[in-house]
Order: C-alpha cells, then sequence, then structure tokens
C-alpha cells in the first residue's frame, strides 16, 4: 500500500507586460534533486508553521523569487506529482507589470515569463529532450519548447487546464 500524498502549494504569478501581452512567471530549478533543471512556478511543500496552503505557496515565492506584491485571483485545480507522491495545491496570482524578481540562487537557476498564447500554440506542444544533471542522456518528454528549455511534467499540467482559461478571458476583469 502507498503511503498517503504529502502536501505542497505553488503560486502562478501572471502580470501584463508594457505591451499588454498576458505572461506567466516559470522558474528553472537549480540542478539539485530530483527537480534540479526543471521548469516550474514557485512553489514547494507545506511546512509546519504554514497556517495554510495558499500561505505556503506565497512563502515560497517570496522564497524562491522574492515576491512580495501578489493578488490571490484563484484556486486552481489540485494536481498529482507522481514521482513524488505529493498532492500540489496551486493558487493564481497577478503581480505588478515591472515587478523585479530576486531569485534564490540556491533554488533558482532563472527566471522566464513567456506569454500565455506562445504556451498554447498548436504547433508548440511536442516530443522533446530534456537534459539535466539528474539525466544527463537525456529523457524524451511531451512539452513545449520555452527558450532553449522544455516545460514538461507536473508544471506543464497544471499550465494544461490553466492556460485556455487565461486565455477564454476568466480573469479578464481582474488582470
Amino acid at each position: 500500500m502507498s503511503a498517503s500524498p504529502g502536501l505542497a502549494a505553488v503560486l502562478v504569478p501572471v502580470f501584463r507586460d508594457g505591451d499588454g501581452r498576458l505572461r506567466i512567471l516559470l522558474i528553472m530549478r537549480t540542478d539539485h534533486g530530483l527537480h534540479g533543471g526543471q521548469l516550474a512556478v514557485p512553489g514547494g511543500k507545506q511546512d509546519s508553521g504554514d497556517e495554510s496552503l495558499l500561505a505556503t505557496a506565497l512563502r515560497e515565492a517570496r522564497e524562491e523569487i522574492g515576491l512580495e506584491d501578489v493578488d490571490v485571483l484563484a484556486e486552481l485545480p489540485t494536481v498529482r506529482s507522481g514521482p513524488t507522491n505529493f498532492e500540489v495545491h496551486a493558487f493564481l496570482g497577478r503581480v505588478p507589470a515591472g515587478t523585479s524578481w530576486r531569485p534564490n540562487t540556491d533554488e533558482v537557476a532563472d527566471v522566464l515569463t513567456p506569454a500565455v498564447d506562445e504556451l498554447a500554440a498548436p504547433d508548440a506542444r511536442r516530443e522533446l529532450l530534456f537534459t539535466s544533471a539528474h539525466w544527463p542522456e537525456g529523457l524524451l518528454v511531451d512539452g513545449i519548447p520555452v527558450g532553449e528549455r522544455v516545460l514538461w511534467g507536473m508544471t506543464l499540467r497544471l499550465l494544461d487546464d490553466l492556460v485556455p482559461r487565461l486565455l477564454a478571458g476568466e480573469w479578464d476583469g481582474l488582470l
């Protein structure tokens, strides 16, 4: 019998750039651990001192990218992280345009801000080779290229639900 899943929470920061395009903030994790080198949204496991899963998501965003100013717009569907057996609770947050990211270099190797419409392009998703310190020979994954990197796995599954909702204008009055 498998163990009960752990609890984790993530924040999906979104903002409009100077041209009005809606963008999502992604981080590239440093090469530590199982998720090293992967694209993700800020987040992590719930600590005993966190009052709620939302508090976990906000704390992790503060620790990983220095994000202080965020308006939480919605709780998103829970996603399961298969290999690590975590139930991941996600929250959508609007951040002001022009926010300066302050990545924690122990956890975050890079910050990327792809446009939402680019993530939804019909020809974007395909089989891609993901490489990292954990998978130096590479791993073929269903993914989307973001610059020179590959968006795949749990983060891609989370965005599979969110991106169409953003493009349909579900939160337009708030973004």
